[in-house]
């Protein structure tokens, strides 16, 4: 069957959430002035951060923690690996993060390019198991929400990818069939193995070109590859 919708990703395969992040979190350093209260080394804080903050996210997707535990935790728990037990200026911290991250707006590259072609063939929506509000800032402050016809949240849906539902809810939402749609993410597990099991075609999108076993339909390193596909 001919593929008539294309869903995308956001972080990490649309938007670059590493980068977008690390930029977010080195003026964050500089605006608290986190040097005077004995944080030396801003790389090594936004590491440790990092390390936080992915592990509190697993327990988020396994929907072991809530949203706000994981707003709350990641800035206190980094603070406290240099002794600073104050939760007002994690409180502090976690406000300017979810303020100012989702207004960064650095893009991966080909991604308008690709975009702009792929929007004259085909319907293209959004499925991210990132938060509502932020997504959607996300999506205007990089300038591509006009792209997009649907943009399916986990926090939308209350369940995050690889459940079903959340595709389920997608493709009810854009009115296509699993059939006639394709997924592309970064995520191996999350997106592609969770479209996969939907009977969604799908492209992993992998930049760093990583290893793995899994058989899948595509894979590519740049979004510019999908001109090849699609």
């Amino acid at each position: 069957m001919k593929i008539t919708h294309v869903f995308f990703d956001l972080d990490r395969t649309l938007w670059d959430f590493d980068l977008n992040s690390y930029n977010t979190l080195l003026d964050i350093f500089h605006d608290f002035s986190l040097k005077d209260k004995g944080i030396k080394d801003p790389v090594f804080f936004i590491e440790q951060y990092i390390k936080i903050n992915e592990s509190l996210w697993g327990l988020y997707r396994d929907d072991l923690i809530t949203k706000e535990d994981l707003r709350s935790r990641r800035f206190y728990q980094t603070l406290q690996e240099y002794s600073i037990q104050d939760l007002q200026l994690a409180k502090d911290i976690g406000d300017a993060y979810v303020k100012n991250s989702p207004l960064q707006t650095v893009l991966f590259p080909h991604t308008i390019e690709i975009l702009t072609y792929l929007k004259k063939k085909y319907s293209l929506s959004i499925i991210t198991n990132g938060f509502e509000e932020v997504q959607h800032i996300k999506l205007k402050a990089s300038a591509i929400d006009h792209f997009f016809d649907h943009v399916v949240t986990s926090e939308a849906v209350d369940v995050k990818k690889p459940n079903p539902i959340i595709f389920q809810y997608a493709l009810d939402k854009a009115k296509v069939s699993a059939k006639s749609s394709i997924m592309i993410g970064d995520d191996l597990p999350v997106d592609i193995l969770g479209a996969k099991s939907m009977g969604m075609s799908h492209v992993f999108f992998n930049p760093k070109k990583n290893s793995h076993s899994q058989k899948i339909d595509f894979e590519i390193s740049c979004l510019s590859d999908l001109k090849n596909i699609l």
